[in-house]
Order: structure tokens, then sequence, then C-alpha cells
């Protein structure tokens, strides 16, 4: 069929997008860690039947279904801006297997000092390459911004946990087990603000509900960056606030006293099974293509918008992820 015939816009999600249940369903398909498993020349071809449908060309035997199909594959490796395959542990797929061990590791290993320096790190240095990996084609990450965010979110989320450590030995050690989250959840609100500061002194593409670009925007840049850290916060959530209390209960069981290695694979599997559904459904809590009122724009864009004619009362942008 051509791209006449079936009349699929793929430059849209499948599903609808003003909904949470619709952006629900989209981050299910995004995050979906199966997605990993699919062999380069699977993803090969998914980009071929894709970019030949965006130019219009007669792909024999496709269907909307498999329109779709390849469509998701494509997201799931591809960068949208670069058209590059991405590296494995920085695609969106990774993110449910990635941080179900190294949280786990971080809930499990969280007494002794050294455990925690290198849990802390190694969790920064892999958030610093999914957000590399992820990066915006129209303002890409510098090495230095890169290296300055890194830095300073693995700092941030070191001395958070150190200095919580030390604080809660007078407290029951249950409350001991909230302190990876208390590090993280900091390291978030450090981590992203600096990898995006650019946009927050720049501002981020607004736009009409037609698309058409109409300036940029710092106040924007703010609200998208507040979501995005609101958002992995609530995803870390579930993972690292309600196993602690489940391991607290299992330590006390013989078998677990018999076997105390079992206490890291048991928390690992815990915490996947909760970010499984947490980190699609918290991704979908703001829609990716948020809006502003015109109103609560600053001064100097807001009169650039309201001198067009017939100009609109709320603006669009990518809140990113």
């Amino acid at each position: 069929m051509s791209k006449a015939q079936l009349k699929v816009n793929i430059e849209e999600p499948r599903y609808d997008q003003s909904t949470y249940s619709g952006r629900a369903k989209h981050f299910f398909i995004t995050t979906n860690p199966l997605n990993l498993f699919v062999s380069g020349q699977a993803l090969d071809d998914a980009k071929d039947i894709v970019e030949r449908y965006r130019k219009g060309e007669l792909v024999p035997g496709l269907t909307e279904d498999k329109l779709w199909q390849a469509k998701h594959l494509y997201d799931s490796a591809f960068h949208p801006d670069t058209k590059e395959k991405m590296i494995l542990i920085g695609r969106m797929s990774a993110q449910v297997p990635m941080n179900m061990t190294i949280t786990g590791c971080m809930m499990t290993f969280y007494k002794s000092t050294p455990a925690v320096i290198f849990w802390q790190w190694f969790n920064q240095t892999f958030n610093a390459v999914v957000n590399y990996t992820n990066r915006s084609g129209d303002s890409p990450i510098s090495p230095q911004r890169l290296g300055v965010s890194y830095v300073m979110a693995t700092g941030g989320a070191i001395t958070t946990a150190m200095t919580l450590n030390n604080m809660v030995q007078k407290f029951p050690p249950i409350i001991g087990r909230f302190v990876p989250f208390a590090a993280v959840a900091a390291a978030n609100c450090i981590n992203i603000p600096c990898m995006r500061s650019r946009e927050i002194t720049h501002g981020i593409p607004i736009m009409d509900e037609n698309g058409n670009r109409l300036g940029e925007s710092t106040r924007a840049a703010t609200s998208a960056i507040t979501q995005v850290v609101i958002s992995r916060v609530f995803m870390a959530m579930p993972g690292m606030l309600i196993p602690p209390f489940i391991m607290n209960s299992l330590e006390k069981k013989s078998f677990m006293q018999r076997m105390p290695w079992l206490n890291a694979p048991i928390q690992v599997t815990i915490i996947g099974a909760m970010l499984v559904f947490a980190t699609p459904l918290c991704c979908a809590l703001f829609p990716q293509k948020s809006s502003i009122a015109v109103a609560n724009l600053e001064p100097e864009v807001r009169k650039k918008i309201e001198a067009l004619p017939n100009p609109p009362s709320v603006v669009y942008f990518n809140k990113g992820l």
C-alpha cells in the first residue's frame, strides 16, 4: 500500500496524548524492555519502512498495524533528530532493567560507605549516558555541560546519602533504608536543571497548535524542566519507598537469616516489578506536548505573539523526558 492509501500520521503517537490513558499506552510501548532483544537487522528494517513511508514510497504488503509496529521499534532505538541508532543502555527500553539493578543494589548496600559512594556514582554515570543518548538535536548538550552536570549530580547524591546516613544513626534501622531515595531525589533536582541549563537561559521553542514555531521562552523551559523533575522523582518512589517495608519484614524470617545472600535478588525483583509500571505511568503524568498560556509568558515574548494576526491564547512546547 502507498502512503496515500494508508493515510496514517506517524509523526504523532498512535494514542491520544491529551488523555492520561493514551499517554500511558504510548509509554508502555516506548519503555518495553523486550525491545532490547530485537535484532539489529529487524531495527534497520523498521527504519527502512518508516523512512520509505515518510517519502510516500510504495511498501509492498504494508498494513496499518505493520506500520505502527515498525514505527514503535524505530522510536525505541533511533534518535529522533540525528536518526542514528542509540547505544543500548541509553534507550528508554533499557530504563527498567538498568534501574531495577542499580536501585536494588543501592537499597541493599546502603550501610557501607564505599558501597554507597560506588552505587551513587554508578547511578549518576548511567543517568549521564541516558541524558546524552536522548539529547535534543535542536539544543545539543556540550561535553562541558554534560561534565558539570555529571559532577554536580554525583557529588550531590553522594553528599546527601552520606549526610543522611550519619543523621539516621539515632533512628530505627528501617529509616536508613529510605536514604537512597532521598539521595536519588536530590540528584534529580540537580542533574536535570544542570543538564538543561541552556534552555533556562535561552528558552525552548514554543509553537501554535499547528506546530508553527513562534519563538523561544524561558518560562516554558522552567515549566518543562519542573515537570520532568517531578516525573523522575515520582518514578523512583514506588521502587524505593515500598520495598524497605517488605524487606524489613522478610529479613526477620528464618529463611532470610539462613540465606542472607537472597536479599539483593529479592529486592531487585520487587523493584523491577514496580518499575515496569512506574516508569511508563510516571512518564505519562504530563503531556509530552505541554502547553502554557500566552499570558504567563515573559513580557517580550508575549508582546511578540500578541502582535501576530489572530494570536493564540495558548502555546505548546516539548517538555522532554
